[in-house]
C-alpha cells in the first residue's frame, strides 16, 4: 500500500497500534487506516460473533463519536484469524462525512481491531484495508503483536 505510516499511541489499557495513510489511485481522496491489538479482550469461544461487538471494539470512536451504521457486517478472515467488518457513516468534526468500515478479528482470547476511513464509498474503503492487512509485512505485524511482541 502506498503511503506514510505512522503509530498511534495508546489511549487506553490497549497497546498502541499502527496507522497508514493510502494517496494511490486506488484510494481516490486517500484511505486512512488504523490497527492494534486488544489481548485478552475477546469471549474465547465465540470471537467476534455480531455486529453489535465490531460497533463497540473496532475503535471508531477514535475518530468520531458519531458514527452510524449503514448496512448489517459481513463475516471475514484476515491472517487465518475470523471475525466481522461493518460499514459505517463516519460524521467528522467540523461536519464532514466519511465512509468507515470497523474489523474485528480473534484468535484465541485477542482481537485485532482495525477501522478505516475516507471520503467516497465504503465498499473502496473496505477493500483497501482488507488488501493492506493482508499484504505479507501486514501479516507478520500483526501476528507478532498478537503474540505480544
Amino acid at each position: 500500500m502506498a503511503g506514510d505510516r505512522l503509530v498511534i499511541p495508546a489511549r487506553d489499557g490497549w497497546p498502541a497500534g499502527r496507522a497508514f495513510r493510502c494517496r494511490g489511485a486506488s484510494c481516490g481522496d486517500g484511505i486512512e487506516v488504523y490497527v492494534r491489538p486488544k489481548i485478552g479482550f475477546c469471549n474465547c469461544d465465540r470471537g467476534v460473533a455480531d455486529d453489535d461487538e465490531v460497533d463497540r471494539v473496532a475503535d471508531l470512536d477514535l475518530l468520531s463519536e458519531r458514527f452510524t451504521p449503514i448496512q448489517a457486517g459481513d463475516v471475514i478472515s484476515v491472517a487465518d484469524m475470523p471475525g466481522r467488518s461493518r460499514a459505517y457513516d463516519l460524521k467528522m468534526t467540523g461536519g464532514t462525512r466519511h465512509a468507515a468500515v470497523g474489523i474485528a478479528v480473534s484468535r484465541r482470547c485477542d482481537l485485532l481491531v482495525a477501522v478505516a476511513h475516507g471520503k467516497g464509498d465504503a465498499m473502496r474503503v473496505r477493500r483497501v484495508a482488507l488488501q493492506l492487512l493482508g499484504e505479507d509485512e501486514m501479516t507478520r505485524w500483526m501476528m507478532a503483536a498478537m503474540e505480544g511482541r
